[in-house]
């Protein structure tokens, strides 16, 4: 069955040719079309579309008061349009708060130079959050995570966006871990990512003792604004990393977009230009990578929400190093694609639902 999408734009030439690049695909069928934020509103409840594209900026109602009022009164997927700036990257953070599922940058020039990659992207994606493992269906709203003091920043792990009914436990729930002295914890994530590592790392004490590193799938000009975000939300400091940067305990590096991270035994940091021949960029597999080949069995990797199978294969050379592995659950996820690699690899020493990965963490460092 096809998947039925409302493609939201104040633009007349964006829904033409959003709704013409979706319609091009025989698995997808647009329809309808909303101007406006309230238009959207009425829409989705009158249509039941399986997922929603957005633009931020409209007349009459914004794209993020929209989401929030979608999914409070008909709760359904939605994938934003965002612009590639600081303010596009804020705008669009807060549209994952507010319960939109994934984003895809707004570039009128590439939909003219490269609209082949624009439409595989754009297709990639709707299909990707029809299946998103999101619980729609319930009246009750989505929390939003507003910043934090430091006295608070342990009740915001619980204000992100979530799923709207409650999530079954997994069947392969593990017990709480063991405590060790790591000197890394590197958490991968992707699609759900940032709404993912509010949750995570919100839960986290000032004096938490050992360094962490963060590899989320987000754009160059995304990385900033969200570690600038993180880091007023939670009680560790997190900071877009830089080349030579130092580990600490307390400290989260957020891997700059668009390029690859990497961390040495001196526990300094390497950023390196991105590699036109990897998919990704950062790429969980090449920190997990060098994670494995300076710190052997004393790093605890966790791998969270996200489309693909990025992080399998450094997690295997973690694995084989003695270090180890948790996966984000099934029922907790977004997407269930990169942890539900390292799962069916045999790869996991644990399986956490996110509610719980944030409190073990805390338990399992020493």
């Amino acid at each position: 069955m096809a998947v039925k999408v409302l493609v939201v734009d104040d633009s007349g030439f964006f829904r033409r040719r959003v709704s013409e690049i979706l319609s091009a695909d025989p698995n997808i069928q647009v329809i309808g079309t909303a101007t406006n934020g309230r238009e959207a509103i009425d829409q989705a409840i009158a249509l039941k579309p399986d997922v929603i594209t957005m633009d931020y900026e409209m007349p009459m109602m914004d794209g993020i008061t929209a989401v929030r009022n979608i999914m409070q009164r008909c709760p359904t997927p939605v994938l934003m349009f965002s612009s590639l700036t600081h303010e596009g990257a804020r705008v669009t953070l807060d549209a994952l708060d507010a319960g939109a599922v994934d984003f895809l940058p707004k570039n009128f020039e590439d939909i003219s130079r490269n609209p082949e990659k624009v439409k595989q992207m754009l297709c990639e994606k709707v299909h990707s959050i029809a299946r998103s493992n999101r619980r729609y269906g319930s009246s009750a709203p989505t929390p939003t995570v507003t910043p934090a003091s430091p006295s608070q920043a342990n009740s915001s792990a619980s204000a992100s966006a979530r799923p709207t009914a409650a999530a079954p436990s997994s069947p392969h729930a593990t017990a709480a871990p063991k405590r060790k002295a790591y000197k890394l914890v590197a958490i991968g994530t992707s699609t759900g990512g940032p709404v993912a590592l509010q949750r995570v790392l919100t839960q986290l004490p000032a004096n938490f003792p050992a360094p962490i590193v963060l590899i989320q799938h987000m754009p160059a000009a995304f990385t900033k604004a969200f570690a600038e975000r993180l880091d007023k939300l939670c009680r560790i400091s997190v900071k877009e990393a830089e080349d030579g940067d130092l580990l600490r305990p307390g400290l989260a590096l957020l891997a700059p977009g668009g390029k690859q991270m990497m961390v040495d035994q001196r526990g300094a940091v390497k950023i390196l230009p991105g590699d036109e021949r990897l998919n990704y960029k950062p790429c969980v597999d090449i920190t997990f990578g060098s994670a494995a080949k300076s710190f052997n069995d004393k790093v605890l990797a966790v791998v969270l929400t996200g489309m693909g199978a990025d992080g399998r294969e450094g997690a295997r050379l973690l694995k084989q190093c003695g270090s180890q592995i948790w996966a984000q659950d099934e029922a907790s996820c977004v997407i269930y694609g990169m942890p539900m690699a390292v799962v069916k690899a045999n790869l996991a020493d644990a399986v956490y639902s996110l509610e719980d990965i944030g409190r073990y963490l805390a338990e399992a460092c020493i």
